[in-house]
């Protein structure tokens, strides 16, 4: 029986309240309105942002569906919509691409201006939500919401993707994997026989190592309190782990004299105030990149001593590793089927959709890199 133009009651996890668990609940997901596209999700990774969400780091309007970095399959589309159909293979993209902006327009921006980071409005891009559950509205999560059965997003925020495609693999290039490769291969620009230190050694901080390797980096020094973390990053790429925990001198002064007066680039990928300083810090003072990847708190801010830049250091962030979503998530996908990069480490667990609390308990007891939930 077609679900086109109807009402679909499915299953979705909802956040009502910051601090507590996900409560596994009936809702109801409206059919998309123009240039609005539903989607039957398959696989959906659980990321650091839904959690920092949880924890009330990362505002957002509640009641919400939360999710993010997800791969599913067409299930009807609204009047007007052109680039993709009922039945294709797709990524929801948290950062969407309208192509008619001026951030769209710029050869090197990808920061849409349609996106809902700037300011979580907690709806589609018309200022309403499809999602009702208990007959209250309930919020939607940076366009995407993918913890969810069914979602619907808007058409920029949403990309056609391989039809051989491993949905419960490839999903990871919506956000953990592209941001740390992009913010190595395409923020950073990393160069052949660099020195790299990539601090923080989750999902992304990883993928931050794979474009690190790929790009051509001789040395890629992570840095992570958790030690357990260190064996995957070396199978990654990393040619040496330090614990800042083992050193007596703050860990930027460590990583200067590893590096004979400064890395060449260095990523903070952890989102903590004193890491982004540490990072910049340990770059080189005259040309080293340091490039922020980690999502900071909320309404917090540095004190900076100019002379950190003065001498020629650069420090940048960049959203999705400076993609822009909709242009290069198909050829990411591409590139993943073609072996040029590998996604299989990167998840350690793979769980039912229901257990989706137990997976964010993996998450924060620093057990698994990304844990992938299927429906």
């Amino acid at each position: 029986m077609s679900t086109v133009g109807k009402v679909i009651k499915c299953k979705a996890a909802v956040l009502w309240e910051i601090k507590k668990p996900f409560s596994i609940e009936e809702v109801e997901v409206a059919p998309p309105k123009a240039n609005e596209v539903r989607i039957k999700m398959v696989a959906t990774g659980v990321c650091r942002s839904d959690d920092h969400v949880i924890s009330g780091s990362l505002v957002t309007p509640l009641p919400a569906i939360l999710g993010h970095e997800a791969a599913g399959i067409v299930e009807s589309i609204g009047e007007g919509v052109t680039t993709v159909k009922p039945g294709d293979k797709v990524i929801p993209l948290f950062t969407p691409q309208c192509r008619n902006c001026n951030v769209c327009k710029h050869p090197e921006g990808n920061f849409c201006l349609k996106s809902d980071l700037n300011f979580s409005r907690g709806t589609l891009q018309d200022g309403t939500t499809r999602f009702t559950c208990r007959g209250k509205p309930i919020h939607h999560f940076l366009g995407t919401s993918t913890f969810s059965q069914y979602t619907v997003v808007d058409e920029i925020s949403v990309a056609k993707i391989d039809a051989a495609s491993p949905l419960e693999k490839v999903c990871l290039i919506g956000c953990g994997f592209t941001t740390g490769y992009g913010s190595a291969v395409k923020v950073g620009k990393v160069t052949p026989g660099s020195t790299c230190a990539v601090f923080g050694l989750g999902g992304v901080g990883l993928s931050v190592i794979i474009g690190c390797k790929a790009a051509g980096a001789a040395r890629i020094i992570g840095v992570d309190i958790n030690k357990g973390k260190f064996e995957k990053a070396k199978e990654l790429g990393a040619t040496e782990c330090i614990s800042p925990q083992d050193f007596k001198k703050p860990i930027e002064e460590v990583l200067q004299e590893m590096s004979g007066g400064g890395v060449d680039f260095s990523f903070e990928v952890i989102g903590r105030l004193d890491t982004m300083m540490a990072a910049l810090s340990c770059c080189q003072g005259a040309y080293g990149v340091s490039v922020i990847v980690g999502v900071p708190p909320d309404s917090q801010n540095l004190s900076l001593n100019p002379m950190l830049l003065l001498g020629g250091r650069t420090w940048k962030g960049a959203v999705f590793g400076g993609f822009k979503s909709r242009d290069s998530v198909p050829k990411l996908v591409a590139d993943f089927m073609a072996k040029k990069f590998p996604l299989d480490p990167l998840i350690t667990h793979v769980l039912p959709f229901e257990k989706i609390n137990e997976a964010f308990d993996l998450l924060r007891s620093g057990k698994s890199i990304r844990t992938v939930l299927t429906f």
